[in-house]
């Protein structure tokens, strides 16, 4: 028990509407507008195809570049964050020599090696 199948569609040799300059053919319900021997394109429903690949192609090109700003200013932060650790790093560092600057015995070693200073003797004065 074979099947056939008929075509949706019959086929249009070019010996059918060769002989139309302008003109329309109907076969099976469809409609086909000719000029010069050759089917006439639907030129709203390509218009409108063209419009929609531009909506979309823009649509596309803005997520790609929002996203490319996205990462960019994600870079900056994660710089940023690197660069404020730097920095809280040396501040420590500089209170700790700020803090041994600051010391007594540091000050009077100071005053004893290089400036030849030293712990009077006791001296009573009165009145």
């Amino acid at each position: 028990m074979a099947v056939t199948r008929t075509p949706k569609f019959k086929k249009i040799n070019r010996s059918d509407y060769s002989s139309f300059s302008e003109g329309k053919v109907t076969e099976g319900g469809a409609q086909l507008t000719l000029i010069k021997g050759r089917p006439k394109l639907d030129k709203l429903l390509r218009s409108r195809c063209r419009l929609a690949f531009i909506v979309i192609s823009l649509l596309a090109m803005l997520v790609v570049i929002r996203s490319g700003i996205s990462a960019s200013r994600g870079y900056a932060l994660v710089e940023t964050q690197n660069m404020a650790q730097q920095i809280e790093q040396e501040n420590e560092r500089l209170k700790i020599e700020i803090a041994k600057m600051k010391s007594p015995q540091r000050i009077k070693q100071i005053a004893e090696d290089e400036l030849g200073m030293g712990v009077p003797n006791k001296m009573y004065f009165s009145h």
